[in-house]
């Protein structure tokens, strides 16, 4: 169905049965009612918080047996509620927050922890591109930029074998 008939449709309708429709949909898909449960109640900082913990336990996962927990150093865990909260429509400044957090969270850790894998590198080098772009595509970049220069130093600093490509995004925006 096409959205052109989906509004015919709609508008043959009475308020009653969209009311009906709407609250099917709602009782039926979970991701309609998370949408409006946030329309009607955003809690976007409640929301950030629970993220930033979240993302956090990735890299510093809280004991809570004698048994160690190992950190798992995911990076879609970050970009699963980066991409939830885009969906939403959450403030692109609380958006461009946690990108940012996520990386920063990641170079707490690798202060601290020899990281071999490649992979990681170069995912949080593709964290890192996403960032500025969703920044320059919402306007942002200026706010912004001292975390990202913060976050380019310290892959300098740690000598991360990715830290010419920061260097290089950071020098694009710069100018």
């Amino acid at each position: 169905m096409s959205k052109r008939d989906l509004k015919k449709y709609l508008t043959d309708l009475d308020n009653n049965q969209l009311e009906e429709q709407i609250i099917e949909l709602y009782d039926k898909f979970p991701a309609v009612k998370t949408y409006y449960d946030f329309v009607f109640n955003p809690r976007e900082n409640s929301l950030l918080k629970e993220s930033k913990i979240k993302i956090s336990n990735e890299y510093f996962p809280v004991q809570t047996t004698a048994k160690k927990k190992r950190p798992k150093l995911r990076r879609s865990v970050a970009q699963k509620y980066i991409k939830h909260f885009i969906v939403l429509g959450v403030d692109p400044f609380l958006i461009g927050d946690i990108m940012l957090y996520a990386i920063e969270i990641a170079q707490t850790y690798s202060s601290d922890h020899i990281i071999k894998q490649e992979l990681f590198f170069k995912s949080m080098l593709n964290s890192f591109e996403q960032a500025v772009s969703f920044m320059i595509a919402n306007g942002i970049l200026d706010e912004f930029k001292t975390r990202l220069l913060n976050i380019s130093t310290e892959a300098i600093r740690q000598n991360w074998y990715t830290k010419e490509n920061f260097l290089a995004i950071i020098e694009r925006f710069d100018y």
